[in-house]
């Protein structure tokens, strides 16, 4: 599995990228793409303006865009095995309004937005009701796929470095912009 997450936005609101990285390997091992290339671009409203403009005729900014490599959904070649899907591409400043106005933290914004452009590339869609449901169903399973995997991967030790027992994160009650994502939308 290789995910590749660059970020091309000067002003932009900072993100760990180590971190949007963790999320779009999770996803993959989720979809049960453990042989999968992923890009996926941090950008800001101007470049994501452009591409969308270049690439779908809309003259403004957008929140992810999908640019995908492997339509039929083949290996690249028989000796790696590896598929490529191709690039996702996310604006930074449409994704911190978003993540605002629905009152969460930027990096759960990011994973919604990284969640759809990613079954963007593997054949999703939202042109119909039927798709929609389908579609939204299938991103609110990657992102409660990456929670229970973020959880997990953060245990620690039962016993505290003062001998007393250590809460387990998992029994914690969900912060705020845990329980809103499940109500998140695709912006439009």
């Amino acid at each position: 599995m290789s995910t590749s997450v660059l970020r091309r936005a000067p002003g932009s609101p900072a993100l760990p990228l180590a971190s949007v990285r963790r999320i779009a390997d999770a996803m993959l091992v989720e979809l049960e793409l453990q042989n999968a290339e992923l890009s996926v671009l941090l950008t800001n409203d101007a470049r994501i303006h452009a591409l969308n403009l270049q690439h779908r005729a809309q003259d403004k900014p957008t929140d992810v865009l999908s640019f995908a490599l492997d339509e039929g959904g083949a290996a690249d070649g028989a000796v790696s095995g590896t598929r490529i899907l191709g690039d996702v591409v996310i604006s930074l400043d449409t994704a911190a309004r978003q993540a605002q106005s629905r009152r969460r933290e930027l990096l759960l914004e990011i994973r919604f937005l990284l969640a759809h452009g990613l079954l963007h590339l593997i054949g999703y869609d939202h042109a119909n009701a039927v798709d929609k449901k389908a579609m939204d169903a299938m991103t609110r399973r990657l992102v409660r796929a990456v929670t229970t995997i973020s959880l997990k991967s953060r245990k620690r030790p039962a016993v505290s470095s003062k001998g007393g027992p250590r809460r387990d994160p998992a029994k914690r009650p969900p912060t705020r912009g845990a329980a809103s994502t499940a109500r998140a939308r695709h912006a439009k």
